[in-house]
C-alpha cells in the first residue's frame, strides 16, 4: 500500500499536470469505487477544472473550482498511470496500464488519468464531508506544530509497540508497513519494542529518524515501482535503498548482521537484532 512518500511524489507529479486544467471526460467502468451514482460523477466533473492537488496522509485531494473535492485513496494494489497525448522525451508514445482500470479522467489534448482501484475508492465530497473524513487522521510528519515534544505525547499512554502505533494513522498521518520499518532502523530501535519501555533519549532519534527517511523516500520516489508516465523514472527509486523493509535474510548494511523477518499483528516486520534495540 502506497504511503506518505508515494503519494506525495505523486502529487508532485500530478500538480505539474493537471492543475489548473479542466476535465474533459470521465469514465467509470467499476460503479463501487465511486460514491455518488456514475451520472451524478459525470455530470459533476466534466467541465470543472482541477485548482490543485492535496495529499493528506496516504489520500490525495483534487481540489475543483467549485469547491468539491475528489478524495481518492489507493489503499493495497492501486495504481494511478497518466497518458500524455503526447510522445515522451525519448519519441515514445505514452502507454496505457496493463491492469484493470475502474476510473479514467480526461485532460486537454486528450491526456488521461486511468485509476486503478483494487480496494481504493475516488469520492466526490464537499469541503464539509471531505474534512470529517479526515477529521480522524494524526498530524503530518513534517507539520511544523508537531514539534519533539508533540510527537512523543501522541504515543504517551498507549500500548503495544512502536509499528503498531506508527502504522495507527491517528497517531501520524501516511506512515505505514515499509516506514515503520524503515525509521525503527535509522532510529536503532526495533520495530517491535513496547512503547512503554522506550528510553526517553531514544524518542529524538525517532522523531529525527522520520523526517530523515521520509524526506529521502520523497527525494528517491517511494518503494512501489508503478511509474506515472512512461518517461518516469523516478518513481520507485527508493526500494532499492530500503535498508531492512523486505530484506528478512540479508546482510544489515550497518553491522553485517542478519536481517529478521517476523509478523507483529499479522504485519510483516523487518529489522537487526545486532544494532537495533528493544528500547
Amino acid at each position: 500500500m502506497p504511503e506518505y512518500p508515494e503519494m506525495e511524489h505523486y502529487r508532485r507529479l500530478l500538480a505539474e499536470r493537471v492543475a489548473g486544467q479542466p476535465i474533459t471526460n470521465v469514465i467509470v467502468t467499476r460503479p463501487k469505487s465511486i460514491n455518488v451514482p456514475v451520472e451524478t460523477f459525470e455530470r459533476e466533473l466534466i467541465g470543472r477544472t482541477v485548482w490543485f492537488v492535496e495529499r493528506r496522509g496516504k489520500m490525495l485531494l483534487f481540489h475543483l473550482d467549485n469547491g468539491k473535492r475528489l478524495l481518492l485513496h489507493l489503499m493495497l494494489g492501486g495504481l494511478i498511470r497518466y497518458e500524455s497525448h503526447a510522445p515522451t522525451a525519448e519519441g515514445l508514445p505514452q502507454e496505457r496500464p496493463d491492469r484493470s482500470v475502474q476510473v479514467t479522467i480526461g485532460f486537454p489534448d486528450a491526456d488521461l488519468c486511468f485509476i486503478g482501484l483494487r480496494l481504493g475508492y475516488i469520492h466526490l465530497l464537499t469541503v464539509k464531508e471531505a474534512l470529517a473524513r479526515l477529521a480522524d487522521l494524526g498530524p503530518e510528519p513534517f507539520d511544523s506544530r508537531l514539534t519533539l515534544e508533540g510527537f512523543k505525547a501522541r504515543f504517551k499512554g498507549k500500548r503495544g509497540s512502536l509499528k503498531t502505533a506508527f502504522v495507527e494513522q491517528r497517531v501520524i498521518a501516511g506512515i505505514g508497513n515499509c516506514y515503520a520499518d524503515e525509521i525503527a532502523f535509522e532510529a536503532g530501535i526495533r520495530p517491535d519494542a513496547k512503547l512503554a519501555e522506550i528510553e526517553s533519549e531514544s524518542w529524538e532519534r525517532i522523531y529525527n529518524a522520520m523526517h530523515a527517511v521520509l524526506k529521502d523516500a520523497v527525494a528517491k520516489g517511494g518503494y512501489m515501482e508503478l511509474p506515472l508516465t512512461n518517461d518516469d523514472t523516478v518513481t520507485g527509486g527508493y526500494n532499492d535503498h530500503c535498508r531492512v523493509y523486505d530484506r528478512g535474510g540479508e546482510t544489515c548494511p550497518r553491522c553485517g548482521g542478519t536481517i529478521v523477518q517476523t509478523e507483529l499483528n499479522a504485519r510483516k516486520l523487518f529489522y537487526c537484532p545486532s544494532c537495533q534495540k528493544d528500547r
